[in-house]
């Protein structure tokens, strides 16, 4: 833990905020909770206070007034930040630097989105032994946007209700992981406790639209290559079981636009080979593949899956009673264009296809697979990659594994059911994973429906405060592992 001094007494945040049951006021760092509704009903722990506080910034990924939501959660992560006593700095987003990462990772087209706006938190705790390799705790503050008429309560209201269930956008993914941090800290800086890893925190932008100006960006500079990590924690979801999930690898994601094309005509004749013959002998195929998976999800022995024909390999984790999603490969159809009036029959048509690869299967293998569909649906028949992603390396979960066991002791101590699993979509993970770093997903959410970027997005208080308690223990057992990475 670094030993550096609180700041002198001062009003941190000394505005009131009307919440819609009580009114809050921070001074001299300390919140205070006037609660409007009942006399007896107890005060708010200033914790959760604080969470439902940065839930209120609309912070939505390139939404409107982006760049001024964005600009408002960097000032919310260092107040607190200061309020702590933690050192911290703003990595900025350089227009030249972000073509250049563009351009590494093949995505192109988002040139004309990139802005010198972008900013990354970076907040250190440093180590009594800084020369050892040190500890990331990886979150972002964007959002994915909100259907305001489908949520029972304002989005951005952090509405809390009779069961202590705080409605949000970000309850769950991921603004709780940040509180979850800085209020650990807060607790183990007022103890007194150290570590002998210096401990960073970072807040990062554009993780919901694929994290090509946020981590992407990161992992290239300077700073983040001084940092030296050796092992990072980043969001993981929610479990509606007593179970907490920890993920230590994830799903593959390809976007794949296929075009095909065939005999135009007027809408009132009998034509051969037509572009939507093609499609349909296309989607016969791809649909059945998320059929067979549905069917190995629910399997707990079978181990190999024949798919249209082409032999799949699916490996179930050891000891788990059935397959979990991210551990077969999915596909869906997300978009289908063609046609240009009610009376032709088109020349073309495109179809984009949503493939997430599970780690465990030979991917080359898949794609031959796609391309056997495409021979098979007729003759001119292409593909493209709008997005191709690599293979992305596992974190060991072996008991040998220090990293691991810091991680699973701790959770032991809290009686922790844990259920590891490849988390099936993506998360800023995959970049430090890509580096070698080993990095778990791990939000402490049990009992808790999975409600990330769906309508209701909630946490309950009670499970928000546990976490705090977790990562009380968990920090100071990642920071001061014994070994020489």
């Amino acid at each position: 833990m670094a030993s550096a001094q609180s700041p002198p007494a001062k009003k941190s945040r000394s505005k009131a905020v009307l919440n819609g049951d009580s009114c809050t006021e921070a001074v001299n760092g300390k919140t205070c909770v006037q609660v409007a509704t009942n006399a007896d009903t107890p005060a708010e722990d200033p914790a959760v206070t604080l969470f439902r506080e940065y839930i209120r910034i609309p912070s939505i990924s390139r939404g409107d007034n982006y760049l001024q939501h964005y600009a408002e959660a960097v000032k919310f992560i260092q107040t607190v930040a200061d309020d702590i006593g933690l050192p911290h700095e703003l990595i900025e987003v350089i227009r030249s630097y972000i073509f250049t990462v563009l351009a590494i990772y093949n995505n192109v087209e988002h040139c004309s989105q990139v802005t010198p706006a972008n900013k990354i938190v970076l907040i250190t705790v440093e180590g009594t032994h800084p020369e050892l390799k040190s500890v990331l705790l990886n979150s972002h503050y964007d959002v994915v946007p909100v259907f305001p008429d489908c949520w029972k309560y304002d989005a951005f209201a952090a509405h809390k209700d009779e069961n202590g269930d705080i409605y949000g956008r970000g309850t769950q993914d991921m603004k709780c992981c940040i509180i979850w941090h800085l209020e650990a800290l807060r607790r183990l800086k007022k103890s007194g406790v150290k570590f002998s890893r210096t401990l960073y925190i970072t807040a990062v932008p554009d993780e919901e639209m694929g994290g090509m100006l946020g981590m992407a960006l990161f992992i290239k500079t300077e700073r983040f290559k001084k940092m030296n990590v050796a092992f990072a924690l980043d969001e993981g979801l929610a479990n509606p079981t007593e179970a907490m999930s920890v993920y230590y690898g994830e799903r593959s994601a390809h976007w794949i636009e296929v075009t095909c094309p065939g005999n135009p005509g007027h809408g009132s004749r009998f034509i051969e080979n037509t572009a939507v013959e093609k499609v349909e002998k296309l989607l016969r195929q791809a649909l059945a593949l998320p059929t067979g998976a549905k069917d190995q999800v629910r399997m707990s022995n079978a181990t190999v899956h024949s798919v249209c024909g082409v032999c799949v390999t699916i490996y179930r984790l050891e000891g788990a009673p059935c397959l979990k999603l991210g551990d077969v490969t999915t596909i869906n159809v997300t978009e289908i264009h063609g046609g240009i009036t009610h009376n032709v029959v088109p020349n073309k048509f495109v179809v984009v296809l949503d493939m997430r690869f599970s780690p465990h299967e030979d991917h080359q293998e898949i794609l031959r697979m796609v391309q056997g569909w495409l021979d098979e649906a007729g003759e001119g028949c292409t593909l493209k990659f709008i997005q191709e992603s690599p293979k992305y390396p596992m974190t060991s979960t072996d008991d040998s594994d220090p990293w691991w066991r810091a991680f699973s002791t701790t959770c032991d101590k809290h009686s922790l059911k844990l259920e590891k699993e490849i988390f099936p979509a993506g998360t800023d993970s995959r970049y430090l994973r890509t580096l070698g770093i080993p990095c778990l997903g791990f939000s402490p959410l049990n009992h808790t429906p999975i409600l990330l970027h769906d309508h209701n997005e909630r946490l309950n208080e009670r499970v928000f405060l546990r976490g705090i308690d977790i990562f009380v223990d968990l920090l100071p057992a990642l920071c001061n592992v014994e070994t020489t990475v």
